[in-house]
């Protein structure tokens, strides 16, 4: 991951996020891109005259410039190559615009007047649209071990694919790969690709891994893929995003709607 998108706000997860990227940077001699997206949209309720958005508008600068001052003086120390974009706008529609040419963009699973209680809007803008991988990391994250066991959640979905295709500069640094496919009992016929081609795949770039098949069980899929990730001490999950429509997804729930609401532990998506 030579050129790595940052995703700055002042939500309470920036911290995590930031020290994602610098070891994911130091790991890959990679560039940071801290891209910090400043909107005007202050909505208030009978401000007719905008008077409260013009009274919030220094109030939003001056806590960005505070931000942007911090977060390069502390950058100056860190030995890694970056530079900063600061920029107008909402931030879903910025990160997009500067995501061609990167090769992981890095969020948390809430931005900044968002709840931190479902999933996010900006996630979802992204992973649905970008063509670079999103990384999703949890606020309490405090670092990411490259060399750390991952896990693919394989359903062999084209999803799924697109998310093993962007993992595999993360997935080559990882010292035990796992994919893993839930069992269903009653699957119907599919024309989706077995677990064999993903092991395939990543054998051809130098990857070995083992596969593994899950009893579906009782649990949701989404609790089952996190538990096969903890007992495995991965330090990463990798998974195909919003294999059914996204407005299914969010008026039914789904794998991705579940994982996205409170991430246990860093999560590369792809759609």
């Amino acid at each position: 991951m030579k050129s790595i998108l940052l995703h700055v706000d002042h939500d309470r997860g920036f911290k995590a996020r930031l020290q994602v990227a610098l070891d994911i940077a130091r790991a890959n001699n990679g560039h940071i891109t801290c891209l910090q997206a400043v909107s005007y949209a202050v909505f208030a309720p009978g401000d007719i005259y905008g008077s409260a958005m013009a009274a919030a508008i220094p109030v939003i600068k001056e806590n960005a410039e505070n931000l942007r001052a911090e977060i390069e003086t502390e950058l100056e120390h860190e030995g890694v190559s970056w530079d900063w974009r600061f920029v107008y706008g909402m931030a879903a529609q910025r990160l997009l615009e500067y995501s061609p040419l990167a090769d992981i963009v890095i969020v948390g699973p809430a931005a900044s007047g968002e709840s931190e209680h479902g999933p996010s809007a900006l996630v979802g803008d992204l992973v649905l649209k970008s063509r670079a991988p999103v990384l999703v990391v949890p606020a309490e994250a405090t670092g990411f071990d490259v060399s750390a066991p991952a896990l693919i959640a394989w359903n062999g979905s084209s999803e799924a694919c697109h998310a093993v295709r962007g993992a595999v500069p993360l997935l080559a640094c990882s010292c035990k790969v796992t994919l893993a496919s839930i069992a269903e009992e009653q699957d119907k016929p599919r024309f989706d690709l077995p677990s064999t081609e993903g092991a395939r795949y990543l054998s051809r770039h130098g990857i070995a891994c083992e596969l593994v098949e899950i009893p579906r069980g009782e649990a949701k899929i989404a609790d089952t893929l996190v538990s096969a990730a903890q007992v495995r001490d991965c330090g990463l999950m990798v998974m195909g995003a919003f294999g059914h429509t996204r407005l299914t997804e969010l008026l039914f729930g789904g794998v991705t709607r579940q994982m996205l609401t409170e991430p246990p532990l860093p999560i590369l998506l792809a759609h």
